[in-house]
């Protein structure tokens, strides 16, 4: 069935699909902002802020999206969106990278949190394709892959917490160097911790209602035009409701919390693979990765790419590069501009 978003001209759905995305796009900077004195207040620190706060907030209008046409039956766009969103977000880091004028981003946000986070986003990633090329079991129509990328997931962040608490080696320090916040930092905002979470709160549930938006209008772009779910999906509405992550990311590093801004781009990128879970559980047609494209198994592979290379980026801490990015960030905006051409052809 499709939306009634459909039976508006195409000019309109454009213009809806466009004033939302530019409503995700401003709470994610008010998102990043709370989050940032969030991590100050709790001690937390900026990588697990990043991951727990920004990255799943900001995360809300692509997991509405992917669930919601996923229980509609929609599977190529709730997969794409979800796929499709995590290069995205990677690629962002990229752009932020450049942004961040006093070297490479990677260099400055070295940390056993954020090589930790990584390495969780790409064996959460492996998950789907086990579960892709393995026998289709599920249980009530939902795979069992899908409940251990959530137990995986829970695991993944108990790891962090004990890594950054107490870490067995760390980053050589360089002048370069951002150093997380640790719990005795002094907390200089003068807003209450109630405020700072209803705050939060708020704009987590606008972005989340904007995401819902967003892909009632991406079905209605695709009938409206004739093009793909996969194409809309990995492209058009993985960005538009990614933008909180480049907006925030953007943002942390103006502010000098490059480890947030890294932690917020990472950390929401393995939120982003439980899209896939939670579409597995609203898909009632069996299971979700059963209906896996040769297009789909291309994007998640480019994503396990992307991070591998992400990770080498931040072993290697190149002070300066090209453009004064390192060496990965050219990488991967190589590899999602071609992605964009073999995706769209």
């Amino acid at each position: 069935m499709l939306p009634a978003i459909a039976t508006l001209p195409l000019w309109s759905i454009i213009g809806l699909f466009s004033i939302c995305a530019v409503v995700i796009g401003f709470a994610g900077t008010r998102l990043a902002t709370i989050a940032l004195k969030l991590a100050e207040r709790t001690g937390m620190g900026q990588i697990i802020a990043g991951a727990v706060f920004v990255g799943m907030s900001t995360s809300l209008p692509g997991s509405v999206l992917s669930v919601t046409t996923a229980w509609q039956g929609h599977t190529d766009l709730a997969i794409g969106n979800a796929l499709g969103g995590i290069a995205a977000q990677t690629t962002f880091l990229a752009i932020a990278d450049f942004l961040y004028r006093k070297g490479n981003l990677e260099h400055a946000a070295a940390s056993a949190t954020g090589l930790a986070q990584a390495t969780l986003l790409v064996s959460m990633l492996a998950l789907p394709l086990l579960a892709y090329a393995g026998p289709d079991w599920t249980i009530l129509h939902i795979h069992p892959v899908s409940i251990l990328l959530f137990i995986l997931y829970g695991f993944g962040l108990s790891l962090l917490a004990e890594i950054r608490h107490q870490p067995m080696w760390r980053p050589r320090k360089t002048d370069l160097t951002d150093e997380d916040a640790k719990e005795d930092d002094a907390d200089y905002h003068p807003e209450s911790t109630l405020r700072l979470w209803a705050e939060f709160l708020a704009f987590a549930a606008i972005t989340a209602v904007a995401g819902y938006t967003i892909g009632e209008s991406g079905l209605a772009i695709v009938d409206k035009t004739g093009i793909s779910e996969t194409a809309v999906g990995t492209f058009l509405t993985a960005i538009a409701t990614s933008l909180p992550e480049l907006v925030s990311a953007i943002a942390a590093v103006r502010m000098g919390a490059v480890n947030l801004a890294v932690g917020d781009i990472i950390g929401g990128n393995a939120f982003d693979v439980l899209f896939l879970a939670a579409s597995d559980f609203a898909y009632r047609d069996g299971s979700i990765y059963a209906a896996f494209s040769p297009q789909h198994l291309f994007t998640i592979a480019l994503v396990i790419l992307m991070t591998g290379i992400l990770l080498l980026g931040m072993l290697n801490r190149e002070r300066r590069g090209l453009a004064n990015i390192g060496w990965e960030s050219v990488s991967i905006l190589c590899l999602y501009g071609m992605s964009i051409f073999y995706l769209s052809g």
